[in-house]
């Protein structure tokens, strides 16, 4: 980190570090820590509790008149009407935590009138801390941050995050991503959308993409993007995405590139691209037997009326080899 920290992100540091003591404890016996259910596949353990506990204590012990909007209490706790908010994802990963997967973290930002202006993003496993303040860059414990270089979008890996819970558009998402594969070196999902975004800060991964996520996720993570001289945005490229639930962000050429792609599969696109993507999920239906309704959501597809024609009715059965499935057999 910069040897001059502005005061307030000192204060998050300090909030980011206890939660991660806390982290770290409960990671020696992750077996013991008791989990819940929020919805179907989305966790919540009495660790992101008593993180969420001890970082809200200690913000609003220094700034009482602060406004808090939290993972796992909302807006509860803080002042109702303050122009100051932390915005605080207090284990980003929880799923990974829980089996042991060692890429999670905790996630604090400071809104103040709506932009971000400080945040942190620590990772317990290693003990780095990310950091930057609007305008100041960004840095990984003594190390200035700058986003990767690389021009070409067929040499660059990209990261992302799966849908995981009933009614996400899987069917449209599995286009997007089969067409972001066929386009760069590499695709990883490591599960943590904060730390993802660390990455393309420190130049680890080369562009970022992921629906459905919240401002807890991405506070934090799209300043330590933009100071680090990359660009964060919605998938047709407009910066005001918090609350959008579509994230993109990569240095400059990439990010085009990425949009280029990405663009037609927004909430956001034209007519037109929305009717192409449509188009495509049909296609690619036909031939699975399954449809997306208009949310999204898969169907069967309806049966198509088989035809029985003379010459199918000649066809013999191909022998099968070494009592294995005939080489012509379907599956």
């Amino acid at each position: 980190m910069s040897s001059n920290l502005h005061p307030m992100l000192n204060v998050a540091v300090k909030a980011a570090r206890a939660a991660g003591a806390l982290i770290n404890r409960a990671a020696l016996d992750v077996e013991a820590v008791r989990v819940s259910v929020k919805q179907t596949n989305d966790f919540v353990t009495e660790v992101d509790q008593a993180a969420e506990a001890v970082i809200i204590e200690t913000l609003l012990t220094a700034y009482p008149g602060h406004g808090i909007l939290a993972e796992e209490s909302g807006s509860e706790h803080g002042a109702k009407d303050s122009e100051f908010i932390w915005i605080i994802d207090p284990l980003d990963g929880t799923t990974n935590f829980i089996h042991g997967f060692p890429f999670y973290c905790v996630s604090i930002a400071l809104s103040v009138r709506g932009k971000i202006e400080q945040a942190v993003v620590y990772d317990p496993t290693r003990n780095d801390i990310y950091s930057a303040s609007k305008g100041r860059g960004s840095y990984v414990n003594d190390r200035r941050l700058r986003v990767a270089k690389r021009t070409r979008l067929q040499e660059c890996l990209i990261s992302t995050g799966f849908p995981y819970r009933p009614g996400d558009k899987l069917k449209s998402y599995l286009n997007m991503l089969g067409e972001v594969m066929s386009q760069c070196a590499g695709v990883r999902r490591p599960g943590a959308a904060a730390l993802d975004l660390a990455y393309v800060a420190t130049g680890n991964s080369d562009g970022f993409f992921e629906v459905g996520l919240k401002p807890w996720d991405v506070a934090a993570g799209s300043l330590l993007v933009t100071e680090a001289g990359g660009l964060i945005g919605n998938f047709t490229g407009e910066a005001d995405f918090m609350d959008q639930g579509e994230c993109l962000a990569a240095n400059p050429r990439i990010y085009g590139q990425l949009v280029a792609t990405l663009e037609k599969y927004s909430k956001f696109a034209g007519a037109g691209d929305k009717a192409a993507v449509r188009q495509s999920l049909q296609d690619s239906d036909a031939e699975a037997g399954t449809r997306e309704d208009t949310d999204g959501n898969e169907t069967p597809a309806p049966a198509r009326a088989e035809k029985t024609t003379l010459k199918a009715r000649r066809i013999k059965p191909v022998p099968a080899r070494d009592g294995g499935t005939p080489e012509d057999a379907p599956f």
